[in-house]
């Protein structure tokens, strides 16, 4: 590498440089029989979510975080020469189950003859089969998709919580392989962007890229200190590649990271990811989603540490305060739970994302404003709180930290 272009060795240092994505028409090119399939319990009203989304990023902006958005990063890195467009719209294609033949051939054609701008704009909002003539004397190939879909390339709706196609850690990143269709092409932007625009090219490393058949998102992917990361094994995230990470970790040369927390959560659709039901905020306080506990408050956690002869050892934990505690050499430890653990307020919160809050600065936040027990809680144990409106972009099911990405944090003293 030359000189660094990431630097992310915290969840709580302050947020520097951070990569968003405006909802666009993707959210509109959601129907009531695509949403399951697509990952949403709703439709949200674009018109909204994108001024909600536009006062989040300015929220950002005005405390001190450069906002960068990863398509027009990804216009840039594709419009630097026609060869890496046309390597880009072939593995496109590729993935989304077009090899050779008529179809492929159409969709490359009215891809190609795009403004690269409005090309990726397109690739993201989805592509209907009225949009361009098919020639009536060829078979086509609609790649799996059911004949009733009205789409020959899918929108990408879930493409505004950036913070899961990929994860900064360190000097590098984590480009993932997402576990589910609908997600899976936004990481193929973050390759492209990783490798080619000016900024980034030869820059970061690539501690996992996507080319793995097991699942990994970023929403799991928490970097509790410069040498500490804690992984949420979950509906979306596997313990496979959880040590498959470790294992680069541990041997790469250019990483510091020598402990990996392996944190299990229930498997299921309203606590997706680690961080909708755990996060930092401070140096020594956290929020916590409490059904994440049994009645007992014990869960199943393992700290992964380097072994012999390139061995990984296990230790095993059944206490999240203690694991905390002990792998960030704390006496004392502040959990501040979800709804301040009341049996209806905490789950309604956590639904709405209660706990997945973005740390812009020690002890210092932006949530959702519907969340207001939580929020209340947080300034009860000396955290300032922004919050964020929210009536629309909560209905994808992710909150603040869940859209953001940060490629750069001031380190912490």
């Amino acid at each position: 590498m030359t000189d660094k272009a990431i630097q992310v060795n915290s969840e709580i240092g302050k947020l520097e440089t951070v990569l968003l994505k405006r909802p666009g028409a993707e959210v509109e090119n959601i129907t009531p029989d695509t949403m399951e399939r697509l990952l949403f319990d709703d439709i949200p009203f674009l018109e909204i979510a994108q001024k909600e989304h536009d006062y989040f990023a300015n929220v950002l902006r005005e405390n001190g975080a450069e906002v960068l958005y990863v398509d027009d990063l990804a216009t840039d890195a594709l419009s630097i020469s026609g060869d890496i467009r046309n390597q880009f719209i072939e593995t496109f294609l590729d993935e989304e189950g077009y090899g050779l033949g008529s179809t492929h051939d159409a969709l490359k054609e009215y891809l190609m003859g795009m403004d690269v701008k409005d090309m990726v704009a397109k690739l993201y909002a989805g592509v209907r089969r009225t949009e361009f003539p098919f020639k009536n004397d060829s078979l086509h190939d609609l790649a799996g998709r059911d004949a009733a879909n009205p789409f020959l390339l899918d929108p990408l709706p879930n493409a505004y919580f950036t913070r899961d196609p990929q994860a900064s850690m360190g000097s590098g990143m984590t480009i993932n392989h997402m576990t589910f269709k609908a997600r899976q092409p936004e990481s193929l932007f973050t390759e492209y962007i990783m490798k080619y625009h000016p900024r980034f090219a030869d820059k970061v490393d690539i501690w996992r890229n996507r080319n793995f058949n097991t699942r990994i998102e970023g929403g799991d992917e928490l970097i509790l200190n410069d040498h500490v990361l804690a992984i949420g094994v979950s509906q979306r995230t596997s313990s496979k590649s959880i040590e498959g990470l470790a294992r680069e970790l541990f041997n790469n040369p250019n990483s510091q990271f020598d402990t990996v927390v392996a944190i299990e959560i229930p498997h299921n659709h309203a606590m997706m990811h680690l961080d909708t039901v755990f996060t930092m905020v401070n140096r020594d306080q956290f929020t916590v989603f409490p059904g994440i506990m049994d009645e007992e408050g014990k869960m199943n956690i393992f700290v992964l540490t380097p072994g012999d002869q390139g061995a990984i050892n296990l230790q095993h934990y059944n206490n999240l305060e203690k694991v905390i505690k002990d792998v960030l050499h704390l006496s004392e430890l502040d959990l501040i739970f979800t709804g301040n653990s009341d049996a209806i307020v905490a789950p309604r919160e956590q639904w709405n994302d209660g706990s997945n809050t973005l740390t812009i600065a020690p002890g210092e936040v932006v949530t959702y404003n519907r969340n207001y027990v939580s929020n209340q809680m947080l300034r009860e144990h000396g955290i300032l709180v922004h919050e964020v409106i929210s009536s629309e972009l909560s209905r994808g099911r992710g909150g603040p930290r869940c859209m953001s990405q940060p490629l750069w944090r001031e380190n912490l003293n």
